[in-house]
């Protein structure tokens, strides 16, 4: 159906019944302890459309259990999960029914047992996803045998970095520093990794010795002076 098999499906109808059952229970408990009316509406509604759609996950449920590969600890899990979700939609059923029939006449008291019910059908069904949880995640069940088998090659393989590919966080060699000579920027770089120093081209040779400027002389029998 729509590219999903039993499982898949199964597992697509459980989040919007599992959010909108829990949020009932919440509103309706804001609802008692502010007595806006407003929060009671939107229990109401959450419940009665969480409950359809609760009975939309079990019935997939139960067809996907005929469809999945497993042995005797899944079916123990499937099993314990299969009772906890029929619970569930039992109490939620039956008070989507009983507000349904009842919600404008209850009293405080009423609405107080109905409170507790529904914080009590809460904990079944976080206890029912729990169990839900531990099929995929402890057991693989609803992944066929080929599929794990594929994913289970590709792991002990590893994982290869396509050329190009990386974290950010590798050290990278970038070759000896260089530093630009002058302020000019158009002046190629000069190696400063080494020991030696290398003039850039056009540089005029020069000594450690001061040089005399050009067109400059003394006179005759001015002695020698040292720089």
């Amino acid at each position: 159906m729509f590219g999903y098999d039993w499982p898949r499906l199964h597992a697509a109808l459980n989040d919007l019944p599992t959010a909108l059952l829990l949020m009932a229970a919440l509103f309706e408990l804001l609802a008692l302890a502010s007595r806006k009316e407003s929060f009671r509406v939107v229990s109401f509604w959450t419940l009665v459309v969480g409950a359809i759609g609760a009975v939309a996950a079990v019935l997939s449920g139960l067809q996907a259990e005929e469809s999945i590969a497993h042995g005797d600890a899944v079916h123990r899990v499937m099993e314990s999960h299969e009772l906890l979700a029929f619970v569930t939609l039992g109490i939620f059923g039956v008070l989507a029914l009983w507000r349904i029939w009842r919600e404008h006449r209850m009293g405080r008291a009423e609405r107080a047992l109905v409170l507790g019910l529904m914080l009590g059908g809460a904990g079944v069904l976080t206890a029912t996803a729990a169990y839900g949880g531990r099929l995929v995640f402890d057991h693989a069940a609803g992944i066929p045998t080929e599929v794990l088998t594929t994913e289970i090659e590709n792991r002990a393989a590893g994982h290869a970095h396509a050329p190009g590919e990386g974290h950010g966080d590798e050290a990278h060699d970038h070759g000896p520093a260089t530093a630009p000579v002058g302020a000019d920027s158009t002046q190629p770089a000069v190696e400063t990794g080494g020991s030696d120093h290398v003039d850039s081209p056009g540089t005029p040779p020069h000594s450690h010795e001061a040089q005399e400027p050009p067109g400059h002389s003394h006179p005759a029998g001015t002695p020698a002076h040292e720089h």
